[in-house]
């Protein structure tokens, strides 16, 4: 059978000949090299846009989720506060709320700003936090990440837990001897006299986030009563749940627990304008971080262009052989939907070898360039995150795809436009 005949009986929609044509049109030739360059180009331009999305939104995603897992690893998710009198019973709010379905644990606390100086005379604001041995055992996130040290004892002693960088401002090691200073001290005939008191360290953690590795001492909570003037009573219940985004259907079920008037604060409450401004810029940089792939699309449009330019001889040809308008169609965008798709595979590899790889290309970079990209005390974390989040990264894959079918779509219209007649008449 002739390849006419081929043309006409056995080459259906996408088929083999239709393949074979795109490709050949896709190979470098030497009287091809500028629309291969603009080729490239356009495959190099999809590949570091989806990559750049990948990782950007990977990172953006690791720091709210280290940030919330830190921030809600320390600080409760329900802070509880009495309204009516003071809490002086709360041991048995406590053990209440702990009681009902979903609450992981609850915790009273007494806490204070002070300065916290060490024996070198350096000094640093502190937030001091009371609470129970028991209760400090069970914030996993501080409690197994001792560095230095022991919680045992803790409600025994006068110790204190101090974080990795306090220790290191403070020039302090376990053993030592921290001095805190209250402005809230003892009321006498000529003011208030600041309270100074100095606490052996008796452990050092490292969480982190260096906002709460500088600035949290643990304290016992017998002793911070008494330091702070709460003698028999707590500030506040921290309450722990099971399930941070269900904290409106708790709410109700506690009061009820707690047999008193309470005025209750959830954890979206105190840290709103934070995770909003972080759900904020991840928006932006998804849609800025967009025309990357937007511009690498149009240089598929501008390549096709070209190649259908080039190939109006070749075009004319197929035409005469017998290929309908519809076969030049979907040659054309064959072809450039076969940069759209390696670009956008290629990215895909390149943007989960770097989320995979984030902290140590972060580490190299920072060898090389002999400056701090990271700075924990800007950033709050002490390491680079990513986590890459499934849905996020088919939407970023199905957005390029389309983006380059889109493109290819201009340069086939105007392929299988093309009068055969005008093309051979002028060639």
């Amino acid at each position: 059978m002739s390849e006419t005949a081929n043309i006409r009986a056995g080459a259906g929609p996408f088929s083999t000949f239709e393949r074979m044509v795109a490709w050949r049109y896709l190979r470098s030739r030497r009287k091809e090299t500028v629309i291969s360059v603009i080729a490239s180009i356009s495959f190099i331009g999809i590949m570091l846009g989806v990559a750049t999305l990948i990782i950007v939104m990977a990172v953006m995603n690791g720091f709210r989720a280290e940030l919330l897992t830190r921030i809600l690893g320390v600080n409760g998710h329900l802070i509880v506060q009495p309204i009516d009198r003071p809490l002086d019973d709360y041991a048995e709010v406590a053990a209440r709320i702990n009681e009902v379905d979903g609450v992981h644990y609850a915790i009273p606390l007494v806490e204070g700003q002070v300065l916290a100086s060490g024996s070198v005379g350096r000094g640093t604001g502190a937030l001091v936090r009371g609470l129970r041995e028991e209760d400090l055992r069970k914030m996993e996130l501080v409690a197994g990440n001792i560095r230095n040290g022991t919680l045992d004892g803790f409600d025994a002693g006068e110790g204190v837990v101090i974080g990795v960088r306090m220790a290191e401002t403070l020039g302090l090691a376990v053993g030592d001897a921290i001095t805190l200073t209250s402005p809230e001290g003892d009321v006498t005939p000529f003011g208030t006299v600041a309270r100074q008191k100095a606490y052996p360290v008796t452990a050092i953690y490292q969480v982190g986030m260096s906002e709460y590795d500088a600035t949290i001492a643990f304290l016992a909570l017998s002793e911070a009563q008494l330091y702070f003037n709460f003698e028999g009573r707590a500030q506040t219940i921290e309450i722990f749940v099971d399930n941070p985004d269900a904290i409106d259907e708790l709410k109700e079920p506690i009061e009820t627990a707690a047999r008193r008037q309470l005025f209750l604060t959830d954890w979206r409450q105190r840290n709103q304008t934070f995770f909003s401004a972080l759900e904020v810029e991840r928006n932006v940089m998804f849609m800025i971080l967009t025309l990357i792939v937007l511009v690498a699309a149009l240089n598929i449009i501008s390549g096709l262009i070209m190649l259908v330019k080039d190939k109006g001889h070749d075009i004319a040809i197929l035409r005469t052989m017998g290929a309908t308008r519809s076969a030049v169609m979907r040659i054309f965008m064959m072809t450039g939907a076969a940069i759209g798709i390696t670009g956008t595979v290629a990215g895909v590899v390149l943007g989960l070898l770097v989320c995979l790889n984030v902290e140590s290309i972060r580490q190299f970079f920072s060898w090389l360039s002999g400056a701090t990209l990271f700075d924990p005390e800007l950033y709050f974390l002490s390491r680079l995150p990513a986590k890459m989040d499934a849905s996020e990264t088919i939407s970023v894959i199905v957005m390029a795809l389309v983006l380059s079918f889109i493109a290819t779509i201009f340069p086939a219209w105007r392929a299988a436009r093309l009068d055969p007649v005008e093309a051979l008449r002028y060639e």
